[in-house]
């Protein structure tokens, strides 16, 4: 039978002074609701997920109401409301929440007799087991990153008590001020938020730019669509205003000032910033400013994902923006920063992989242990048409176990022994060697690395994915002199020499240098600048797949108990 809250029906006026604490009435129907985990009002209605959660914040008021029945009543419920009705101002979809069920039954559970217990203890918990998934959401992100091959290291313990939040807000009457408490704290997270709803603001009201270029235009050409053009830089930011230009609105001369605004916008859009229209700015101008709000969420969900960082000297990859960042102190606006460009794995084969780990040590002149993948793929190949490619690329034969018994001479028998994997090809240090002078080891389980290279041509490339999976740096010396900074007699001087002696050296760092390599397509800059890259290993696509699933994640995804922390290998990596 479906109660009159349910069916929507008003309800006869009661005193407000009636008072609802310590009803064991109430204490009954809401430890019902809870015990069956189930919420008939609730789009989602199975709350299993945040049963513990809601156990807690009831347990601390003996299972009375919190919203209902006292002289806050209005405004607290007001406030948790306006709440949830601006999820989208993070991001996140007010309808997960509730929300317009909550509003329509607003006034009829604020006219419910002190009796009805029932209907009191529906609507309470309700809106308390919206409020705690929004605030979960808010926190923790809605999708697991590990669900879709973000090898992010979880949270160890909860750090936020969502309760005890929420049971003091209501005290003091500064539920609006919630989701101060919960939201990332890193700097780009407002940034982000602030970005999400200019955006949205140019989506609504800024029509699509649609430009129809045969072939690259070029500064000083003509085109009919010069003023739709510079309209659309002005909009988003690219191109200043200049109300003394008249004429410029109905000029089609590609004009030195507006190809200064197309290469900002080249620029901030991982392309080549040479104020040439081809296809590829083409396709980055005309795309919907939608896509753009679009990126942003998914930027600031992934935000959500990432555990309290280390407070101290951090390298960050994005992967899609081929960019390294080192910072002595990641989230102060006086930190030291060093930027560089960086090449990654190939888009559609050697994808490199989203992960966390910890810098242990580096190695000067290093070897490079081919990876039997490649070997298989690429050099035995080379070596059955060329049998003395090896030495043309300075690699020798090293036997897999140190007790083997077998000749590192190049025959038919060792040639079976490397197809089997009893044998694997190596490089020797050099100038020819893959990794180039020197790499940085962050044990893990993707065996992958931070290195130089001898392959310096590729960092002039607007798209830089050429890799096999491990991440090649543009200033390898700068970023060896910032992670051996203060470091016993380690200076500028001796990383130079160090990268250009022959013999292989390895070097503990004495305090560990947290490495995260991420992906997001949306990205402020160490410049401030609002950066949007390609999607190109297609994590958007995946990531908006999962967010479109109505699912109410449980803690147990979002944390572990053990350190994941890998045992440093004695071994070199296996990708390059």
């Amino acid at each position: 039978m479906q109660t009159l809250f349910a069916l929507g029906l008003p309800m006869p006026a009661v005193p407000t002074e009636n008072p609802l604490n310590q009803e064991p009435g109430i204490a009954q129907e809401i430890t019902a609701i809870i015990s069956a985990k189930q919420h008939p009002y609730l789009m989602l209605s199975n709350f299993e997920n945040r049963t513990e959660d809601i156990e807690s914040l009831y347990k601390m008021s003996n299972h009375q109401l919190l919203w209902l029945g006292n002289q806050d009543t209005e405004k607290n419920i007001a406030d948790g409301l306006n709440l949830l009705a601006k999820a989208a101002d993070h991001g996140l979809n007010p309808n997960n929440y509730d929300i317009e069920t909550l509003r329509r039954n607003r006034q009829i559970a604020l006219l419910l007799k002190p009796d009805s217990y029932k209907e009191l203890a529906l609507y309470d918990t309700a809106l308390s087991i919206s409020l705690l998934r929004y605030l979960h959401d808010l926190h923790y992100g809605r999708v697991n990153p590990q669900g879709i091959n973000f090898n992010l290291r979880l949270r160890e313990k909860k750090l936020l008590d969502l309760p005890m939040l929420i049971k003091n807000s209501l005290a003091q009457q500064t539920v609006a001020k919630l989701p101060l408490s919960v939201e990332p704290q890193l700097k780009q997270y407002p940034k982000l938020k602030q970005a999400l709803a200019s955006y949205r603001q140019l989506a609504a009201n800024t029509p699509r730019l649609n430009l129809n270029i045969k072939k690259t235009l070029l500064p000083g050409d003509a085109h009919p669509q010069i003023g739709e053009l510079r309209r659309f830089l002005i909009t988003v930011g690219d191109l200043p205003e200049d109300n003394t230009v008249i004429a410029a609105e109905k000029s089609s001369l590609y004009t030195d000032t507006i190809v200064a605004g197309v290469k900002a916008f080249q620029q901030r859009h991982g392309l080549t910033a040479d104020g040439h229209i081809g296809k590829n700015t083409v396709a980055a101008l005309n795309e919907p400013l939608s896509r753009r709000v679009v990126q942003i969420e998914l930027a600031m969900e992934r935000l959500r994902w990432l555990p309290e960082l280390h407070t101290g000297r951090s390298i960050i990859v994005n992967i899609p923006s081929f960019q390294l960042w080192a910072f002595d102190a990641i989230d102060q606006a006086d930190a030291n920063i060093i930027n560089m460009r960086v090449v990654v794995g190939k888009a559609l084969q050697h994808q490199t992989p989203i992960l966390m780990a910890k810098m242990h040590y580096i190695d000067f002149m290093p070897y490079w242990n081919v990876p039997y993948s490649i070997t298989k793929k690429e050099i035995l190949p080379k070596l059955i048409q060329n049998p003395n490619y090896l030495n043309q690329e300075n690699m020798e034969l090293v036997a897999v176990y140190r007790n083997m018994q077998t000749s590192t001479v190049l025959n038919g028998e060792s040639l079976n022994l490397l197809k089997q994997g009893k044998l694997r090809i190596r490089q020797r240090p050099g100038g020819r060697n893959a990794l180039g002078r020197i790499k940085f080891i962050f044990p893990n389980k993707e065996d992958v690395y931070l290195h130089d290279t001898p392959a310096n041509a590729l960092f002039s490339k607007s798209r830089r994915d050429f890799s096999h999976g491990c991440v090649r740096v543009a200033n390898p010396q700068k970023l060896a002199e910032f992670a051996l900074k203060n470091q016993d007699d380690w200076n500028p001087e001796t990383i130079k020499l160090a990268m250009n002696t022959p013999k292989n050296r390895r070097v503990l760092l004495h305090k560990p240098i947290p490495v995260l390599f991420f992906y997001t397509t949306a990205f402020f800059d160490h410049l401030d600048n609002l950066e949007f890259y390609p999607d190109i290993y297609g994590h958007d696509a995946v990531l908006l797949k999962a967010l479109s699933e109505a699912n109410d994640l449980s803690d147990q995804s979002f944390f572990i108990s053990s350190d994941t922390t890998q045992t440093i290998d004695k071994r070199d990596g296996v990708n390059r």
